[in-house]
């Protein structure tokens, strides 16, 4: 697991540089199984089938969660994204006020899923190509 590639690969996803299927490429190249994003932490966390870990830190506050969770609205912020109608960051925030405290994204599973406060949560399949 090149550690520096993968804070690379965060930081040019945060500012907007590279769009999911580009972050997903980077990470399966280093051989990550999944990422953790925690929101109420503000903590990325990488999973290498070896067992090795990263945990970093993002550079930026993490946007508060909505106490309830709203699985339409995570899935409207997931579509304007995969269109690129909004930026990252700006996805993080529409989770967080759609409820969503963290997700976990499962690159050889091919899919992400969503959690609220209390257990609710949304599968999201990776985009199909097309």
């Amino acid at each position: 697991m090149n550690h520096d590639a993968i804070r690379e690969t965060l930081e040019l996803s945060l500012k907007g540089k590279i769009n999911f299927p580009q972050v997903v490429g980077r990470l399966m190249e280093n051989g990550i199984e999944s990422y953790h994003v925690d929101l109420v932490r503000n903590e990325y966390r990488y999973y290498h089938p070896s067992g090795e870990t990263l945990v970093q830190t993002a550079p930026h506050p993490a946007p508060p969660a909505a106490k309830s969770f709203s699985a339409p609205a995570v899935s409207d912020a997931i579509k304007a994204s995969q269109r690129g109608e909004i930026n990252f960051q700006t996805f993080l925030e529409k989770i967080a006020a759609a409820g969503c405290v963290y997700y976990v994204t499962y690159l050889a599973g091919k899919r992400v899923v969503y959690s609220g406060r209390e257990g609710d949560f949304h599968v999201e399949p990776f985009p199909q190509p097309k």
